[in-house]
């Protein structure tokens, strides 16, 4: 097989092949060679996609309204206790399964995705619906508030596996219509719901959650302006409001497991630059390409990677409190690494990603560990 190389801007990217669609993310192939091809990624995650997506062909898929367990005397069929639980699951399945057509060519793990993608999202009897305040109730409970919309964080990777999935006619034409207007529904109730607007605002992980997932979102719907909202909200908002001159997240090493959480951001931030970055100048003459964009102390996204970047090499080091939550488990193989590695041409990123478990494994660190399958994201669609 040919050594393939990739890129993570979309500045670089080919348009894509369908009507609507914003280009694919890209990087520019490094000047010197490659950093890591393709092929030796895959080779890297060969084994784990296969052993994984193996155990997920014999899954059948469990949405949110499947009854869980009796509580108290009764079943509440929106399944309180376990919609985070049922999505973290999807958000793997359909992914690794994805991975595995696209490393093997067998289309039976394609097959086996969209068996999920229908139930999850075109099934009228199973089906999740977009607007979040009606995607799930607790009997006595508030209103759904914006912190909700942190916990579909993972549908960004779904909706990437998607856009293969489509290129393997995993489902039919009119299926594939159906799974994005589902998305692009759910991406209006983000921006024009009090619960969406309020979680845009946050100045944490929460702002950048809501921000990484309306850019997949867009990017798999077609919807510039909302890509364009995403690069704004980068520029203006995420990085001044969140990146303190040392590279460090104050927000972050406030929460309860700082640690945990200085890595979910840098991996979310790394994600809004890998979908919304363009070519070209914004409407206020700064770059869209958000890798390379600077506030005015010189700080851009590989400040915060750098602060990171001796604590993920070893995690002793950690200067704060390391939170009951998860510090055993983490970092695992963080994807902020290797897509940085990518766009700055930082051999030592790469050379650390390299080195990482692969994912960690209790069901908290997983949680904040949105990106599982860099080759669906290093592929071009």
């Amino acid at each position: 097989m040919n050594r393939r190389t990739f890129c993570l801007s979309a500045a670089a990217a080919a348009a894509s092949t369908r009507a609507g669609a914003l280009a694919a993310p890209a990087a520019p192939a490094p000047v010197n060679g490659p950093l890591i091809t393709l092929d030796e990624i895959e080779r890297i995650d060969r084994e784990r996609i296969l052993r994984a997506a193996g155990g997920y062909l014999t899954e059948a898929p469990v949405t949110m309204t499947a009854p869980p367990a009796a509580r108290g005397g009764s079943t509440n069929t929106q399944n309180p206790g376990g919609q985070d639980e049922a999505l973290i699951r999807m958000s793997g399945i359909v992914p690794a399964l994805t991975a595995a057509w696209l490393i093997t060519g067998e289309k039976h793990y394609a097959e086996h995705a969209a068996k999920h993608l229908r139930a999850w999202f075109l099934d009228p009897a199973t089906r999740m619906n977009p607007p979040l305040a009606q995607a799930q109730t607790v009997e006595g409970a508030a209103p759904i508030r914006g912190a909700g919309i942190a916990g579909t964080v993972h549908l960004i990777e779904v909706t990437r596996a998607a856009r293969h999935l489509e290129t393997a006619q995993a489902m039919t034409a009119g299926e594939f219509a159906g799974l994005r207007a589902w998305f692009a529904e759910y991406l209006l109730w983000m921006r024009a719901s009090a619960a969406g607007q309020e979680e845009e605002a946050e100045k944490n992980h929460r702002g950048t959650c809501w921000a990484a997932q309306a850019a997949a979102f867009a990017a798999y719907t077609g919807n510039e302006p909302a890509m364009a909202l995403c690069r704004e909200r980068f520029r203006n908002h995420l990085l001044p409001e969140q990146l303190a001159a040392d590279g460090s997240f104050p927000a972050e090493l406030a929460q309860s497991s700082p640690y945990n959480f200085s890595l979910f951001n840098l991996d979310l931030l790394a994600m809004v630059c890998v979908l919304a970055s363009a070519g070209g100048p914004g409407p206020d003459g700064a770059t869209n390409d958000l890798w390379q964009f600077a506030l005015p102390n010189g700080n851009r996204y590989k400040t915060a990677v750098d602060f990171l970047f001796p604590y993920i090499e070893d995690k002793s080091k950690w200067p704060y409190a390391r939170g009951a939550e998860s510090f055993g488990d983490l970092p695992g193989r963080r994807p902020s690494l290797l897509f940085a590695g990518l766009v700055y041409r930082e051999p030592k990123y790469i050379a650390l990603w390299r080195t990482l478990p692969p994912q960690p494994e209790t069901a908290a660190a997983l949680r904040n560990f949105p990106v599982r399958q860099p080759v669906l994201w290093l592929r071009p669609v």
